[in-house]
């Protein structure tokens, strides 16, 4: 498979056709899936390196990612820390450098998903239409995060150090744990789910909140928080690329669809409204597929509209 091809899919900027075909390449050989990880995996290194502006010790700096050649990026990297290696123990080698504290941003496009490790080692699975601001190390005497979406985490363990994820409703305070957050402000969305641990939801600003145990989940409703037990487990499967659903409704359904496939569905058979839901699809099969699979048990008509980007279910 051509490199610049699977760099584009990566890049989220892959035609509807062109996924279609990497999807049936990589299913096709175990040795194609090898590749495509091990291109993967360079490109996450090469996105990572950005060049702190000289000046203060305490310079912040934010920058959305910017995808460039892989091959290039890595060859600047290999070039910054040479130079670095060679000022810092050659020409200055009595003076003692802080790092500056650099500000990363990362995006996650429709259809896709990313998974990072910070810079504690904590691991962050990101779902699509996602944007997390992180450190490039953490300072403080805080571990603090921004999430625009959804994330998993699976926190590594610090009682002197809490790490704190911000979001535009709520903050969530952890010291190890793991969980899953959905606080996609377009949406108005607000739902923390506790697996392991114990988290404290606060409010922004505030030094107490309320704690959830393992098994429990906060969600917004009405402009309230409200706890109660993880309805369904198979739901935290998406960061594995699987879509679930556990007898939703069709407009819970449809509402997830448009959020994480980045388009509008317009439903005109409100007999289909009423139509319950349970199922387990791949991400990367796409809306079309899955939507064809619901057709096999309901009886509805749908037409997509690419210039749009509009499915009409009749």
């Amino acid at each position: 498979m051509n490199t610049e091809f699977l760099l584009k899919y990566i890049e989220g900027n892959s035609t509807d056709q062109e996924k279609i075909a990497i999807t049936n390449w990589l299913d096709s050989d175990a040795e194609n899936m090898r590749e495509y990880l091990a291109l993967r995996k360079l490109h996450d290194i090469a996105i990572w390196h950005q060049s702190p502006k000289a000046g203060s010790v305490q310079n912040f700096s934010k920058k959305v990612w910017a995808w460039r050649p892989i091959y290039t990026e890595v060859l600047k990297i290999a070039a910054v820390l040479l130079v670095a290696v060679f000022i810092s123990r050659f020409l200055f080698p009595e003076t003692k450098t802080v790092n500056p504290v650099a500000l990363q941003t990362l995006h996650v496009p429709a259809g896709q998903r990313a998974e990072i490790t910070l810079e504690d080692g904590t691991k962050v699975w990101l779902n699509a239409k996602t944007t997390m601001t992180f450190p490039n190390q953490f300072s403080g005497k805080t571990r603090e995060v921004q999430l625009d979406g959804e994330g998993y985490f699976d926190v590594t363990p610090n009682k002197a150090k809490p790490f704190i994820v911000k979001t535009e409703k709520y903050d969530i305070k952890v010291w190890g744990t793991k969980f899953n957050l959905m606080a996609y402000s377009e949406k108005g969305i607000f739902e923390a789910s506790l697996l392991e641990g114990s988290i404290e939801v606060l409010n922004s600003g505030t030094s107490k909140g309320i704690f959830i145990r393992p098994d429990e989940r906060i969600y917004l409703a009405d402009n309230n928080l409200v706890k109660s037990p993880i309805v369904n487990m198979n739901h935290f499967l998406w960061k594995d690329g699987i879509i679930s659903f556990n007898d939703e409704s069709f407009t819970e359904l449809v509402s997830k669809l448009e959020l994480y496939f980045d388009l509008k569905i317009e439903v005109k058979n409100e007999k289909i409204l009423n139509y319950r839901c349970t199922g387990k699809f791949r991400t990367k099969d796409g809306v079309e597929h899955i939507l064809k699979v619901l057709q096999l048990r309901n009886k509805f008509s749908f037409s997509i509209d690419d210039k749009l980007n509009l499915i009409t279910i009749k």
